[in-house]
């Protein structure tokens, strides 16, 4: 097989890993031993990758002179045998284009937004570059963080093809609304990404692209240098190529212990719940039994549970409490940094369609749907204090009570109901938004952590299928080596064929 840079093969680079490119890098060598690898090749080759796949829309931004320059430096001081070195050295990485990178711009996917560049990072990129990580630029995305498919209007292709691309098949979504990183890492161009997730914007995007993600427990990760839709429900996670990925970046940003994956599934209790096996297409139907069934093989109980008015609950927490919140915070975001904006003179030049209906129906007005009617709003006070202080305390209490009760150590499902649909407006309908997020909503909601583990590609469609796991709140390294385990039984999936 044909080198391609450091004198690596390209199925070296396919199969390269954030754990494996720091310790190839600190070593020189790869796993396979056919090549040299260096911080500056791995960024060349980053890059190179990148514009290979432009198609994809994946990255709103590259710092390519900045991260070929930080790559030299950390290269440098390895030869050099510098002291102290990070867990991260050398290896670029993206962060969605809502949170802050100094001197890079930050447009959350908005033309409004497109010239505002920040002159600090945000907490958590501070934490990945003290550990040496390099910042290589921002993950396209959904326009201002409003939507599960990557739909953007603001990313147009010469041909005319609207919106951020799967990788396995450039003609379906790539999720979201953290796009780019999704299609970035199923595309492999890189190792590992930061996103950011109110209902399933980091594990949809992962889920549909063939990727490991985190949403850690809420609170977990600080939001301070990012854009949010909703405080009480945002939080950043990590996207890998694997759940060991997953694991550096959590213990790099929390600077906890390092956790290894569970020497055995055997005795491992996890929960199945129906309200996440509903509104299944047949790939996903399919492939649920067998990993089930593979899991069962492998030791693991899996215990039928019943979680009683876990939907409605659900239900009456996501909307009020991101409408309740959304004007209130982005004004907020914009009187900080961009204090000559206002949030009206920012919406008027949404350019999506959805997007620009979310505004005009839901924050703008403040309104949300009435109970059990889809026609008829309602100003959305009086629903945002009761999810607020009764049914989000209640649906937190219902987790609680369920790993209780049956002893659990994870509940386990589908992270998304259907694989990735075709890429045209009709994805961005009100039904798909609700299927797209039927199984990432309730983790959100009750702020407990889910860890996202692709597992293989569906018989009859080709594309990635992931499961995820629910912990209990504050398990997120015992999540984290429960996925690890998990990943070990079934290995990587292929990636895509370009």
């Amino acid at each position: 097989m044909t080198a391609v840079n450091d004198g690596l093969t390209q199925s070296d680079w396919d199969n390269l890993t954030l754990v494996e490119a720091v310790a190839a890098i600190r070593s020189g060598r790869t796993t396979s031993r056919s090549g040299r690898m260096t911080s500056h090749g791995l960024v060349q080759e980053t890059i190179r990758r990148a514009k290979a796949r432009a198609d994809l829309h994946a990255f709103a931004y590259i710092d390519e002179t900045g991260a070929l320059a930080a790559a030299s430096a950390a290269d440098e001081a390895l030869r050099n045998g510098s002291p102290g070195l990070g867990l991260l050295h050398g290896v670029p990485i993206i962060v969605k284009d809502t949170i802050h990178i100094r001197g890079m711009p930050n447009s959350a996917g908005t033309p409004g937004l497109r010239d505002f560049i920040p002159a600090e990072d945000a907490v958590v990129v501070e934490r990945l570059r003290t550990a040496g990580a390099i910042m290589l630029g921002k993950g396209s995305m959904h326009e201002l963080g409003c939507g599960p498919t990557g739909y953007n209007s603001i990313y147009v292709s010469k041909s005319g093809e609207i919106g951020i691309r799967n990788a396995y098949d450039s003609t379906r979504i790539a999720g979201g609304s953290s796009s780019g990183n999704g299609a970035a890492l199923g595309a492999r161009i890189v190792t590992a990404s930061l996103g950011a997730d109110t209902g399933g914007s980091v594990r949809i995007p992962a889920a549909l692209n063939g990727a490991a993600s985190l949403r850690p427990t809420a609170g977990r990760y600080s939001q301070v240098g990012v854009s949010l839709i909703s405080p009480t429900l945002d939080s950043v996670g990590p996207m890998a190529q694997t759940v060991a990925d997953l694991e550096l970046l959590d213990r790099v940003i929390t600077r906890e212990p390092e956790v290894a994956a569970l020497t055995s599934l055997k005795g491992l209790r996890l929960g199945v719940e129906q309200y996440f096996m509903q509104n299944m297409d047949e790939d996903t139907a399919e492939f649920v039994r067998d990993f089930l069934q593979e899991l069962r093989d492998a030791g693991v109980e899996i215990i039928d549970i019943t979680m009683p008015e876990l939907a409605k609950l659900n239900d009456g927490i996501g909307f009020a409490v991101a409408v309740g919140e959304h004007y209130d915070e982005l004004a907020s975001y914009l009187a900080q940094y961009r204090p000559t904006m206002t949030v009206e003179q920012l919406v008027a030049q949404i350019v999506s369609p959805d997007a620009r209906h979310a505004f005009a129906t839901l924050t703008m007005p403040r309104q949300i749907p009435a109970e059990g009617m889809t026609d008829t709003m309602v100003d959305v006070g009086p629903a945002y204090e009761k999810a607020i202080n009764v049914t989000r305390p209640a649906l937190q209490q219902l987790y609680r009570d369920t790993f209780v009760q049956y002893n659990l150590d994870g509940i386990v499902f589908p992270t998304v109901p259907v694989v990735a649909m075709k890429a045209n407006q009709e994805a961005c309908s009100r039904e798909n938004f609700g299927l797209l997020t039927q199984n990432t909503r309730p983790s959100s909601n009750a702020g407990i952590p889910h860890v996202g583990i692709p597992v293989r590609l569906g018989k009859a469609s080709g594309l990635p299928l992931s499961i995820s796991i629910d912990g209990p709140e504050g398990g997120d390294r015992r999540l984290l080596a429960i996925g690890m385990a998990v990943e070990k039984l079934f290995g990587r999936i292929p990636g895509p064929r370009c």
